[in-house]
């Protein structure tokens, strides 16, 4: 199985990071090798990319799987070709893929008035220049709010600067917090948000329905990505209570199912030297939910409270593998 991961750039070391906390460790012999392996998954070849490359590395089949922006896999507009996404969202790298006219301009507030503006200037012989290196996403987007009139400059460098050196008008580009914007004298206005992106996992369908490792390797990954996924929204809580028997324990914290855990809560007898009748009580917690759990097992007697994050959190199946699945067999 052939896995593309970026090469350098803002998701190397964040994917690296992902990967390692996933339990997947990428060995890497130098910085300037293109290809690594992983000691867990002995059929595996990781290939380093750029990132902007391997949406199509993964379309051309040259790569079974990859791990890039959300942005860029839309960008290239091959959703309809032979890949699909089966994680469009990895928990890092998060940005926005926004459209920001000058500050100067006080008149103009949403995308409505961006449409007059590019009527405007479109009486008087000009178009609207935007500078971006989302051609096809920015296009569509001004469509859909009525801007007709403009012209795409695209361009790979730093866009900030385009309006003030005067070969754009505006510029739409990926922002993380909206400082970079605001210092270069720029701001966002009203549905200009055209996407909420981060790192994703895409697939090529027909290398991956004919791969001998789909039921294996690519299992694996997949089943270790969601798993970690899923278990950053828990806690598991551990209290001991005084009780006369685990089910009349058991029957106090299912009255409120809230704070039952993800089906019931784990019940087990503590031996104490005076003999006492205690129990010790497990259950997984959704983390907005950790304070109510912990207050609801003191009022049902419990005490001796301890957390702890969850490494993984496996359901009956993974739904990212059966949606995978689906997506290669569909017809």
């Amino acid at each position: 199985m052939r896995l593309a991961i970026p090469s350098d750039g803002e998701l190397y070391e964040p994917t690296l990071g992902f990967l390692r906390s996933c339990g997947i460790i990428v060995e890497r012999p130098s910085p300037r090798r293109y290809t690594a392996t992983i000691a867990s998954m002995p059929n595996t070849t990781i290939m380093f990319q750029r990132s902007g490359d391997i949406p199509a590395r993964v379309e051309e089949g040259s790569a079974d799987l990859g791990i890039t922006g959300l942005d860029r896999f839309l960008e290239a507009n091959i959703g309809i070709g032979s890949s699909t996404i089966v994680m469009d969202d990895l928990g890092f790298s998060k940005c926005r893929l926004v459209i920001a006219v000058p500050d100067s301009w006080i008149d103009v507030s949403s995308m409505y008035d961006l449409a007059d503006i590019s009527i405007d200037l479109h009486n008087k012989g000009k178009d609207l220049r935007i500078a971006t290196k989302y051609p096809n996403l920015v296009q569509r987007h001004l469509f859909r709010y009525g801007v007709n009139y403009f012209t795409l400059v695209e361009s790979s460098g730093t866009l900030e600067a385009a309006p003030l050196m005067g070969f754009a008008d505006i510029i739409a580009d990926i922002s993380s917090s909206g400082t970079t914007l605001r210092e270069n004298r720029l701001k966002t206005i009203d549905s200009g948000l055209l996407l909420s992106s981060q790192a994703c996992l895409i697939g090529n369908r027909l290398s991956l329905s004919n791969s001998e490792h789909l039921g294996t390797d690519v299992k694996y990954l997949v089943e270790r990505l969601e798993g970690y996924m899923r278990a950053k929204q828990y806690f598991v809580v551990t209290a001991n209570i005084r009780g006369t028997s685990s089910d009349e324990i058991a029957e106090k914290l299912l009255k409120n199912g809230k704070f039952s855990g993800l089906r019931g809560p784990t019940i087990s007898k503590v031996h104490t030297e005076d003999g006492d009748a205690w129990y010790s009580v497990t259950i997984a917690m959704p983390k907005e939910e950790l304070v109510g759990a912990v207050e609801y097992l003191r009022i049902n007697g419990g005490g001796s409270v301890t957390v702890n994050q969850a490494d993984y959190v496996f359901e009956e199946e993974c739904i990212a593998y059966n949606k995978l699945l689906h997506s290669l067999y569909r017809n």
